[in-house]
């Protein structure tokens, strides 16, 4: 019988073991997961109020309801926690998909002051990540700068724009609902270095932030103009001429007064972060041109906004694996259809699969076919790996080890917790903001009918 340890529960954590448990009638599967929660970004990088992509939670935890998936929340994998040596001896293979953790940095003067975050930090909070410490994010602040046309940039622009009123509908922790009720942050700028044609967000996304109530999303029909494809998108791929479209028909609707303004710009690179007061109180821009083959170049020309508050949103990188090879140029881990590949050497038994295997690229649903590419090298590789006795139930050995997991009801008693401080507080669901209260509620009563799935025998 085939024993896997897939590390990481979220999309694409969740997927591998799904088409694990689909092509192998036997295999056993752990999802481990270094938090006590499950479903990854899906919870804790999907912006409150996206109540479609947040039901995919659903999907995934169809998943880990299998019986023969069992979830094992807060196990930490290398320094402080379980060695990925050990992994490798309690299990027939070990599947990483531990996504891309850190975000890219400007590399810019001044990206150190107070007032600037990367926008990582400040999903995190808003999200209620057990690992957030920062807040204070909108004290003082009435002016934004969001650097950055992704998707990202967008939710992160679209939470500093909403209101209290839609916020408290969702299942934002309260002390960033409180916090955001109190902004007074008016005008949000999102600046991105190249056209509208090469902008990264969807179609879906952008046009939600027409949508906002009370809040107006100017343009500058100058910077549009600069992109080549602005006049006539009908060549561009269908994604971005869709993205085109929209900015062209806001470029053109006549202003109206609001109490919240998004700007969105274009061809502005920042080179520096300027202090005013100890803190972040402007970015200079220099302005950008096409260079003719996708790029784009400087002008010498330079333009400055105000802004208190300043959020980065240019990319992630993975960070190294205990235990395993990593390429620190582009951020992965060296592989080949999803085996690992130490040297010269296809390690057969190591695998990787999602951002960590391909760099951070695609939406959701890339994962889906990325975890079936790994799988298939794996269930390849199964016959062989079977051959090796393993020393009996994982869960036992970490329990001996002192590893003492969150498994399903744990996580079955934080949801129940969160309803109930929803309930108490007048709203839906409340995330439970950090870790001793996450692992309190895990300890505490499970719900009436807890699920008794996944014992693995």
């Amino acid at each position: 019988m085939l024993r896997v340890a897939v590390i990481g529960s979220g999309p694409s954590g969740c997927y591998t073991a799904q088409s694990l448990v689909q092509q192998d009638p036997d295999v056993l599967v752990d999802v481990l997961d270094r938090l006590p929660c499950p479903y990854g970004l899906v919870r804790y990088g999907v912006a409150p109020g996206h109540e479609k992509i947040k039901s995919l939670q659903n999907n995934l935890r169809t998943v880990l309801e299998h019986d023969r998936v069992r979830f094992l929340g807060g196990v930490g994998i290398g320094p402080g926690g379980v060695p990925a040596a050990r992994l490798r001896e309690l299990y027939h293979a070990v599947v990483h998909c531990v996504g891309a953790a850190t975000d890219r940095h400007l590399g810019i003067p001044g990206e150190d002051l107070p007032g600037s975050w990367s926008a990582t930090e400040f999903v995190s909070w808003y999200s209620a990540h057990p690992d957030s410490t920062a807040d204070g994010f909108v004290a003082g602040a009435r002016s934004a700068v969001v650097i950055g046309v992704g998707n990202v940039a967008v939710d992160v622009t679209r939470m500093l724009a909403r209101g209290a009123t839609e916020l408290s509908a969702t299942d934002i922790p309260q002390s960033a609902l409180t916090a955001l009720a109190a902004s007074g942050v008016t005008d949000i700028h999102m600046v991105g270095r190249r056209g509208p044609s090469q902008a990264r967000f969807t179609t879906k996304e952008l046009r939600e932030l027409g949508s906002l109530p009370d809040v107006e999303v100017a343009l500058r029909e100058q910077e549009l103009a600069l992109d080549p494809a602005y006049p006539d998108p009908a060549a561009l791929p269908a994604p971005q001429r869709r993205n085109v479209e929209v900015l062209r028909g806001w470029a053109a609707a006549a202003p109206r007064p609001a109490p919240r303004t998004i700007s969105l710009r274009f061809f502005l690179r920042p080179v520096e972060l300027l202090a005013h007061g100890g803190r972040v109180g402007a970015v200079r821009f220099e302005r950008t041109a096409p260079d003719g083959s996708g790029g784009v170049r400087g002008t010498g020309e330079f333009e400055e906004i105000e802004a208190q508050l300043v959020l980065r949103s240019v990319g992630y990188r993975g960070l190294p694996v205990e235990g395993l090879p990593f390429d620190a140029e582009s951020g992965t881990v060296p592989n080949v259809y999803g085996r690992v590949v130490r040297g010269c050497f296809v390690m057969r038994g190591e695998y990787v699969a999602g951002w960590i295997k391909r760099g951070p690229t695609g939406v959701i649903g890339t994962n889906r076919p990325d975890a079936k590419e790994t799988v298939a090298s794996l269930l390849e590789d199964a016959p062989a790996l079977v051959q090796r006795e393993l020393p009996g139930d994982p869960l036992d050995a970490l329990r001996a080890d002192g590893v003492e997991p969150v498994e399903w009801a744990g996580w079955c008693a934080i949801e129940h917790a969160e309803a109930e401080l929803g309930a108490s507080l007048g709203r839906r669901v409340v995330k439970l903001p950090d870790w001793q209260s996450l692992l309190h509620a895990a300890q505490g009563t499970p719900p009436e009918h807890p699920a008794t799935h996944g014992q693995h025998a």
